[in-house]
């Protein structure tokens, strides 16, 4: 199914593992109660599409586009997902544990009762739009940075003397 224009398309109740889904483009699909593990998933484009009960481990997810999709009880857990997109869509009761997400794509995305664990946000656009989601503390600590420079705040460093905030 690797670079597949597949539109429209259903996929319920099936469990998946060492497939080839790369670049494999679906608008609007319908994915519902499906386990995928040990796939390549590079690039698929699942834009508008319906994912609900889904299980995807140990997956690369990379590059992968869920733009304006809406995905409800969805698990992520130790998949590298780089540069994903999740621009304006939907996400209610996702789960990253373990994921790497650095350069991933939030912005305009709703996020309720989501929650990321051991996951790596470097870099990621739309960290405001995390709002909604519960993060563990060292992920927490590890994103200070990037809020900090969010809200236009200066990190001053130890023995730093030249920032100096003016009042």
């Amino acid at each position: 199914m690797s670079g597949s224009q597949l539109h429209g398309l259903r996929v319920v109740d099936v469990s998946l593992s060492g497939c080839n889904l790369a670049n494999l483009h679906s608008r609007g699909a319908l994915v519902s109660r499906v386990a995928i593990g040990g796939s390549r998933l590079t690039g698929i484009t699942l834009r508008e599409a319906e994912l609900q009960d889904v299980e995807i481990r140990g997956c690369r997810v990379d590059l992968a586009s869920f733009g304006s999709s809406r995905l409800t009880r969805v698990t992520f857990e130790d998949c590298v997902m780089t540069e994903a997109t999740f621009i304006d869509a939907q996400l209610d009761s996702v789960r990253f544990h373990e994921c790497d997400l650095t350069r991933a794509d939030f912005r305009g995305a709703r996020l309720r009762r989501c929650e990321f664990r051991r996951t790596e946000l470097a870099q990621i656009d739309g960290v405001r739009d995390l709002r909604g989601s519960a993060i563990d503390l060292p992920t927490i600590v590890g994103l200070a940075s990037l809020w900090a420079a969010t809200l236009g705040i200066a990190v001053l460093e130890e023995g730093d003397t030249t920032q100096r905030p003016s009042f």
